[in-house]
């Protein structure tokens, strides 16, 4: 049996007329980094803000460490910490300053707070500048500091939305290590558009397109998906396409060179097999076979098509 932090059934929400997110349905281990992605207005933020109790749903429920959303607000939003894509930081406080106000806020006991903030500071690699003016920092480490007061009361839920947007390369690479420092010990989800911050970070994907779920499943099944499937072939001796077409399982036939042809198939396993034999049989000297992944992107744009409007 799962060992679960987030539980989210049925979860639907609508603005007037128009329903943002429909049936979303999913399931968070305690530890790890979950992905959640989507285009543009695709549903991502509404379901992040009902997740961290900052907007009523219209259907469904969120359950934070077997706590109902609905039933007990206060309790359930302990459990969680948020950093927007756009920091809540005033500029005009000190890192302290600042951690102290977001852990009180968090209600943590008065005796606790010093603990929290040091923790946090040094978690975040932020101690060293504990009594700068936050306007006066990097934008990676003001991200370093989002993230901080993100953790500082500990919750078992952290949630992350764009929080490498707009940082350089180097400083990216650093948010992206603490990140994964950060999920050892508690579930992290991080909300992005961008296909290749997902796929480096995260364990398990949730992909959402026009509100509704149209992947869940781990990064190394997404990054697997092909469809149609094609394969890319190499003989010595080409047959011709219509030869090919006549191998059960092929739907399509392009080549690519003289001697290099991709062939399209549907989900049959024995389709390389077939392929071998028949080109044994005709002499037409198979030297090269391999499986033709698409892109990221073009994983996406597959599954995107295949929502319902």
């Amino acid at each position: 049996m799962r060992d679960l932090i987030v539980k989210i059934e049925n979860l639907s929400h609508r603005y007037t007329n128009a329903w943002a997110i429909r049936g979303i349905n999913i399931e968070i281990d305690k530890t790890g980094i979950v992905g959640l992605l989507g285009s543009n207005g695709a549903g991502k933020s509404t379901t992040m803000n009902i997740l961290c109790g900052a907007l009523n749903q219209t259907e469904g429920n969120v359950y934070i460490q077997g706590i109902n959303m609905r039933d007990d607000r206060v309790a359930a939003k302990r459990e969680i910490g948020f950093l927007p894509q756009n920091p809540p930081l005033y500029l005009d406080l000190t890192v302290d300053e600042y951690l102290n106000y977001c852990a009180s806020l968090r209600l943590l006991p008065e005796e606790r707070i010093k603990d929290a903030v040091n923790e946090a500071k040094e978690r975040c690699g932020v101690q060293h500048f504990s009594n700068r003016l936050l306007q006066n920092l990097s934008g990676g480490y003001r991200q370093r500091v989002g993230i901080a007061q993100a953790i500082v009361h500990r919750p078992k839920l952290v949630v992350l939305d764009e929080p490498t947007n707009g940082l350089d390369p180097n400083q990216i690479i650093e948010v992206r290590a603490l990140i994964r420092e950060i999920a050892l010990d508690r579930a992290v989800i991080f909300s992005s558009h961008v296909l290749s911050e997902v796929q480096v970070l995260c364990r398990d994907i949730v992909m959402i397109e026009n509100g509704r779920i149209v992947f869940s499943d781990t990064m190394d099944a997404f990054n697997n998906y092909v469809e149609p499937h094609s394969m890319l072939i190499h003989f010595e001796i080409p047959p011709s396409a219509e030869e090919l077409r006549q191998i059960p399982g092929i739907a399509n036939v392009d080549f690519l060179t003289q001697r290099q042809v991709r062939l399209h198939f549907s989900g049959d396993q024995e389709i390389a097999e077939r392929v071998v034999e028949a080109s044994v049989k005709k002499g037409w000297r198979l030297r090269e076979i391999s499986l033709d992944k698409t892109s990221v992107d073009e994983i996406f744009k597959q599954l995107s098509s295949k929502t319902t409007h």
